[in-house]
């Protein structure tokens, strides 16, 4: 399925959970299910279902589950988990509680996570995704790509210090060029596809090199008049697609 040290890490967070929530089950989607996951610079995208909303003191209880797996595993600060109730998945919008970018918060398991499950989540504990989890149409699949691109990543457009940085690079083209594959036939492709997507839409060939150096080979460190570049061929690129894109 994956490396040792991300394999051991799942043992140990489901062994951990289970005394401490009524757990029914975990499954992974995003880069570990779909093939492309990469040991420390991916993250570890996980739903792990349980019976009934937890309490306060539940709540606690994970909050110290995945801050002491960071202390015995360094790949820990990549794992981010969403608990749903069994009863309350026909709801793509409905916020479940979250632990992402160690904190606890609410997030909706998105349409575009609800087709990864149902195409290529892996069951890591419990029932599989197709017994709990509503099927998610290709016209709610494009209605909510198109939507997640008109009012975030448009938007964030406006702000250009925020390109300045590596995450939002990365993820603001390889989002809109699976956008893009999404949206012409369906399909969910992994990151690596997207750099090769990025390609055939025209993206500057130096940012797309760039991300891919990051997530596949040995960056190395980026020149303030580099990164002053490739924010504003990013944006430049983007703003033109995206606008094209949701027409």
């Amino acid at each position: 399925m994956t490396d040792q040290i991300t394999g051991q890490l799942i043992e140990r967070f489901v062994g951990a959970l289970r005394p401490v929530v009524p757990l029914v089950s975990m499954w992974a989607h995003g880069s570990l299910a779909g093939g492309d996951y990469q040991p420390g610079r991916s993250d570890l995208d996980l739903i792990a279902v349980v019976e009934r909303p937890c309490t306060a003191a539940e709540q606690e209880q994970l909050a110290e589950v995945h801050r002491n797996l960071g202390s015995v595993n360094p790949l820990a600060s990549k794992l981010h988990c969403s608990y749903p109730t069994a009863t309350e998945l026909d709801d793509p919008a409905h916020p479940h509680l979250t632990w992402a970018h160690e904190e606890l918060m609410h997030r909706p398991v998105t349409p575009v996570t609800r087709r990864e499950l149902h195409d290529f989540g892996l069951v890591l504990y419990g029932r599989p995704p197709a017994d709990l989890l509503p099927p998610v149409t290709d016209r709610q699949l494009a209605d909510f790509v198109i939507q997640d691109l008109k009012s975030f990543w448009l938007p964030a457009l406006d702000h250009p210090e925020w390109w300045r940085r590596d995450i939002w690079i990365d993820l603001g083209l390889l989002t809109f060029a699976r956008a893009t594959a999404t949206l012409r036939d369906g399909r969910l492709i992994t990151k690596g596809d997207a750099l090769r997507v990025l390609t055939e839409l025209g993206a500057p060939t130096d940012v797309v090199d760039d991300i891919g150096q990051r997530r596949y080979g040995v960056p190395g460190s980026a020149t303030e008049q580099w990164i002053t570049r490739r924010a504003e061929l990013t944006l430049a690129f983007l703003r033109s697609a995206i606008e094209q894109a949701i027409l």
